[in-house]
């Protein structure tokens, strides 16, 4: 366990310099009143970046580097929730269900959601707290295992579109396609499993985070969308084998908090019209209609960029607030308006 420690922290423990103009200011000296409410959604690159098969000690690595943005919004006096995804964790686990079936009994994807949502959170409250302490501030950070309510009877239970894990060679997508798994092409042209996504359609935990929030917590929820939960009238809650978009439960969650600024951290760094052409060209602001336009118009890549519009369309829409979409080196500079998409009324 100490040789694991010391190889997890190799290498400097923060790859970020917090303005050093505010470095020293102290969280808790500042009213929860006076503070703005912003939920940050981290892409499954912060992670692990697409394309690499990511060690625990990467991952961590990764993490770390993804906290330049929040760190700055800290110090800056805004209220904070972190959502997550867990793509590639998620993935990694269902092979491991599959290689070690014959030896322990496998779990259903919704535990697996709620597993990933607690390993990862452990890596983002750990780091975060960290940073947070070398930039001299004195919040906490909390992750709360969070549950999102879905309506049973949703078409995309059985209708799967949720790319999740790795790329796989196409021979072994045959072989689970044979096996009864769906297993698509994504945007780039790799074969991934897909499974069912759900609409979000409340947070069951959000008085627990808003109750975190106005104390001054810096809160991680909605880890890889949350875990699915429907009303059963006998039993209660119980779970739902699928995975929730974690942009989708993010603007649920912003929407839910009224906040005032969403911002969805990805791998590309802004919205673009004529994506992958000639004559691409980034989009540095976008109202609601000129955004649900383009998405009518099928300009937005369905398993890539137009979940996350749609999902900042309508956060923008019920609250009249501000989204950002941006690539995650860049997050410092969109929260300013230099860089990423903007989405406004």
């Amino acid at each position: 366990m100490i040789f694991w420690l010391a190889r997890l922290h190799r290498g400097p423990l923060f790859e970020f310099a917090p303005d050093p103009a505010r470095a020293t200011h102290n969280m808790t000296q500042a009213s929860s009143d006076s503070r703005k409410t912003a939920v940050i959604a981290l892409g499954g690159n912060a992670l692990a970046p697409s394309g690499a098969r990511s060690t625990i000690t990467d991952q961590f690595r990764h993490t770390r580097m993804s906290l330049g943005p929040i760190v700055d919004l800290a110090l800056d006096e805004w209220n904070i929730c972190i959502v997550h995804g867990n793509g590639p964790q998620v993935g990694d686990e269902l092979i491991r269900n599959e290689l070690a079936r014959a030896e322990v009994s496998p779990l259903p994807l919704g535990v697996l959601v709620a597993a990933t949502a607690g390993w990862i959170g452990y890596m983002v409250q750990q780091s975060l707290e960290n940073a947070l302490r070398r930039a001299g501030s004195s919040r906490e950070v909390a992750t709360v295992i969070t549950q999102v309510h879905v309506a049973p009877d949703d078409p995309a239970l059985s209708q799967p579109t949720k790319f999740i894990g790795h790329e796989m060679p196409e021979a072994r997508a045959r072989e689970l396609e044979r096996e009864g798994l769906t297993v698509k092409q994504d945007s780039r042209g790799r074969w991934r499993r897909v499974v069912g996504s759900p609409c979000p359609l409340a947070i069951h935990e959000i008085e627990v985070i808003r109750r975190l929030l106005s104390a001054g917590t810096v809160v991680i929820a909605c880890g890889g969308g949350g875990a699915p939960v429907y009303a059963d009238p006998t039993l209660g809650w119980e779970g739902v084998d699928a995975v929730v978009d974690k942009d989708l439960a993010a603007a649920v969650l912003a929407r839910d908090l009224q906040a005032s600024l969403l911002i969805i951290l990805t791998d590309v760094d802004a919205v673009y019209v004529d994506y992958g052409r000639p004559t691409q060209r980034a989009l540095r602001t976008l109202t609601v209609a000129e955004a649900e336009r383009m998405d009518r118009e099928g300009a937005l890549g369905e398993g890539s960029m137009a979940p996350k519009v749609r999902a900042a369309t309508d956060f923008v829409r019920r609250t009249q607030g501000r989204a950002i979409i941006t690539e995650l080196r860049l997050g410092r500079e969109a929260v300013r308006g230099e860089e990423g998409t903007t989405i406004i009324s």
